[in-house]
């Protein structure tokens, strides 16, 4: 049976680029896909477009094609990638001209478009996810996405791409899109699609599978995580699926890892919604096929929604933070006078604030006093972050902190504040019908 080789050169925007260089050289692979975009990543991306019409793309971008395009041109890697986030047409244009400074003649780059879909959306009163309706966000929206499918990405493969830039496309679609141009298949054999989605699914978040985000010292050990290879995915003309990744690379592929990673942001295994199809995870079979080899079997799907999923970023006010550090005898007692002391400040001077939080990092800061363990540590550090309507609110936050280095209490040192303004994600459900994708392609 025909298979072909899938592997995974990113699992976010910020995700090493060596495993990527390492999988282009010696991988073997007929694709690498790079999955760089989340909820909040293109909501950025939207607002970086605004400020400048050429950016909105991907900030690696450059740097990932610099370094992995001739090694894939010439090994016959095609590449997909999302990292045209917010303006896909000008990142393909990029790719172009770092394919025309390596001499890479005639290299095709297809840009997909379509899915955003602000202007669509715009002064409608559908309702958010979320709870309550677009309408309620007035004139702070500063982006729509819809998550597209695989479809696009097939065609553009088909029509001789070599490398595919997408916006917000679904995290699988990256992987199924190279996956149906493969093996031709059909819009409706909904099991092979749900199988695809499955091969995605477990391929996106690259170094997770390989025993990244599984690792915890003397529970689950992971050799070589400075080293820590991305996987490859091995996959039949039936859909069946194979993760494994280089000998030469660090990490591991077990049936652990890759059962983690297949419950990875899963609300219903049975029922995991995409653009293509919904697939159905819950009889799914794992098994080892050798050393850092896992077979998947057992994927599904059912016919698709006819809705996709929209992202929908908007300004949420602003974030004010300041942090201090204390050591020494007594530095929990310090770090919690501290924080009282900002508390009262911050009341006193009037601070409008719609949310705070007063933390010791290192004692309270993620899971609260309740959930605290006894035996003071030799050093901690305060925290206090509040949301607000006004920068100038914000900004008062880490004021305040910053005034404790001469105001008491003792000893402390490390200060830092920062403001930044804060782009919220709201979700909703719209009808497939009113996306519409192009492709636009551009030749070295």
């Amino acid at each position: 049976m025909r298979s072909i080789r899938l592997g995974a050169g990113a699992g976010f925007a910020g995700d090493r680029i060596e495993p990527a260089i390492e999988l282009a050289r010696n991988g073997r692979l007929d694709y690498l896909v790079f999955e760089c975009l989340a909820e909040r990543t293109i909501a950025l991306a939207q607002q970086a477009r605004l400020a400048d019409p050429s950016k909105g793309y991907d900030p690696l971008l450059e740097r990932r094609m610099l370094a992995v395009l001739r090694p894939c041109r010439d090994a016959g890697t095609r590449i997909v990638t999302n990292m045209g986030a917010a303006n896909p047409l000008a990142a393909a244009e990029l790719v172009r001209d770092v394919a025309r400074r390596q001499g890479l003649t005639g290299l095709k780059v297809a840009a997909v478009t379509g899915d955003d879909v602000l202007e669509q959306i715009s002064g409608s009163d559908i309702a958010l996810l979320e709870g309550g309706r677009l309408a309620d966000l007035g004139d702070r929206v500063i982006s729509a996405n819809a998550y597209i499918g695989a479809r696009p990405i097939a065609d553009a493969l088909g029509r001789g791409a070599d490398v595919v830039v997408t916006g917000r496309a679904a995290d699988p679609a990256l992987f199924l899109g190279p996956l149906i141009h493969a093996f031709g298949w059909k819009p409706d054999d909904w099991e092979k699609l749900g199988k695809g989605v499955l091969v995605g699914h477990l391929l996106e978040c690259a170094g997770q599978i390989t025993g990244g985000y599984f690792a915890d010292p003397g529970v689950k050990d992971v050799p070589g995580l400075a080293r820590l290879g991305f996987p490859i995915g091995e996959v039949s003309e039936n859909g069946d699926l194979i993760v494994t990744k280089l000998d030469t690379a660090g990490g591991a592929v077990t049936t652990a890892t890759v059962k983690e990673q297949l419950l990875y942001e899963i609300e219903d295994p049975a029922r995991y919604l995409q653009p293509d199809v919904v697939a159905d995870f819950s009889r799914v079979r794992v098994h080892s096929a050798g050393a850092d080899r896992v077979a998947v079997e057992g994927g599904r799907g059912e016919p698709s929604t006819g809705l996709l999923k929209v992202s929908i970023g908007y300004r949420d006010g602003f974030v004010g933070e300041g942090q201090m550090s204390y050591a020494g005898t007594g530095a929990v007692e310090r770090g919690r006078l501290a924080l009282e002391i900002v508390r009262e400040r911050l009341a006193l001077c009037g601070v409008p604030m719609t949310e705070a939080r007063f933390d010791l990092i290192g004692v309270d800061a993620l899971h609260g006093a309740e959930l605290s363990r006894g035996g003071d540590p030799y050093e901690v550090r305060i925290r206090v972050t509040a949301r607000t309507d006004a920068a100038d609110s914000a900004r008062a936050i880490g004021d305040e902190v910053e005034t404790l280095y001469t105001n008491g209490p003792a000893g402390g040192g490390g200060g830092w504040k920062s403001v930044r303004p804060v782009i919220a994600i709201a979700s909703a459900l719209v009808p497939q019908s009113i996306v519409s994708t192009q492709l636009s392609f551009f030749e070295a």
